[in-house]
């Protein structure tokens, strides 16, 4: 898994994750859902390209850290990543030029930029956002956005297609029997991660972005977890450690998945490429 994004800010290089945002079939059951696991709170706005017009704003004191909307019809609840463009007309080029799909051409949101929808070869979803100048999304902090992986069957055409658009560099961080784990870099700096999906993944498994939510060392993942169950989620993975911290694949009351981390407790003895803490900056 992978360390804290630091908390990013405009103007944002290409290529920076830049918000996170739930697809579900229930806004209401998210929002105390969510509310009561991470202490979020909620403000709707109008937007154009929701089923019904508006999207939720999710904040931890007084900081903007996601938002969540209806899902379409058919379409399943998930998490997915915006990911910062310059400008969504010239990614919607590119993304086709690279053998990816616009789902949704660019749409303009009133006082928060332009978005673009789209896919990889593979058929991952993925939003690219121009963001405003004054945008702001918190990160790399307790009850926040801490990193996310794409989990995907075609790892090869996942690196072309993500590397070509954002100039990423593509390092292998581990090859722990058989894993083919992959880090994207912007520079020297880690943004997203790339997971090739192994037998522990159903084969109808869909590709997916697993988002990644830190947890106060203080209350840790075992807790948390459990508060979850509590709240009416579901546990997929039970906690269990790693090199990057301890973990816990979660589901909400609608299904999607998610991932919470705490940091503070790190599995040492662990098979890793190149590197001995490819997330320390």
């Amino acid at each position: 898994m992978l360390g804290s994004v630091p908390a990013t800010r405009s103007l944002l290089p290409s290529g920076l994750p830049c918000w996170v945002e739930l697809a579900t079939a229930d806004e209401n059951a998210a929002q105390a859902f969510y509310g009561g696991l991470f202490g979020w709170t909620y403000r709707a706005i109008r937007h154009p390209a929701t089923r019904n017009g508006r999207y939720l704003l999710a904040s931890l004191d007084d900081a903007d850290v996601g938002g969540l909307y209806l899902a379409e019809p058919g379409q399943r609840s998930a998490w997915t990543i915006n990911v910062a463009v310059r400008n969504t007309i010239n990614a919607a080029e590119w993304v086709e030029h690279l053998g990816g799909e616009v789902t949704r051409a660019p749409v303009s949101i009133p006082h928060h930029g332009s978005i673009l929808r789209a896919s990889d070869p593979g058929g991952t979803p993925v939003v690219f956002w121009q963001p405003p100048e004054t945008w702001d999304f918190a990160s790399g902090e307790p009850n926040t956005f801490s990193g996310a992986d794409l989990n995907t069957r075609d790892g090869t055409a996942a690196d072309h297609f993500f590397c070509r658009l954002f100039n990423y560099t593509a390092v292998q961080i581990g090859d722990h029997h058989g894993i083919d784990y992959m880090e994207w870099r912007l520079g020297n700096q880690p943004v997203l991660y790339r997971y090739v999906m192994g037998p522990e993944y159903p084969p109808d498994t869909p590709p997916h972005w697993m988002v990644y939510f830190q947890v106060h060392p203080d209350r840790g993942t075992d807790a948390a977890t459990e508060h979850a169950l509590l709240l009416g989620g579901s546990v997929v993975v039970n906690p269990y450690d790693t090199p990057w911290g301890r973990i816990a694949i979660l589901a909400d009351p609608a299904g999607a998945t998610f991932s919470i981390i705490d940091h503070s407790v790190t599995l040492d003895d662990w098979g890793r490429a190149e590197v001995d803490d490819p997330y320390d900056d």
